[in-house]
């Protein structure tokens, strides 16, 4: 029981932590065009 009392702030911790990340990619523009990686394994470039 006394377990709980560790493992439930670290699993808040880091959910916090992927949150912050997922904003900060947002923030950042990571998702701006995601076709654009799609099309681009297709071009050919020498």
């Amino acid at each position: 029981m006394d377990i709980l009392f560790v493992l439930i702030p670290l699993s808040v911790m880091m959910a916090i932590f992927v949150l912050g990340g997922l904003w900060w990619a947002v923030y950042r523009g990571q998702f701006e065009d995601v076709e654009e990686d799609g099309r681009r394994i297709f071009e050919i470039d020498q």
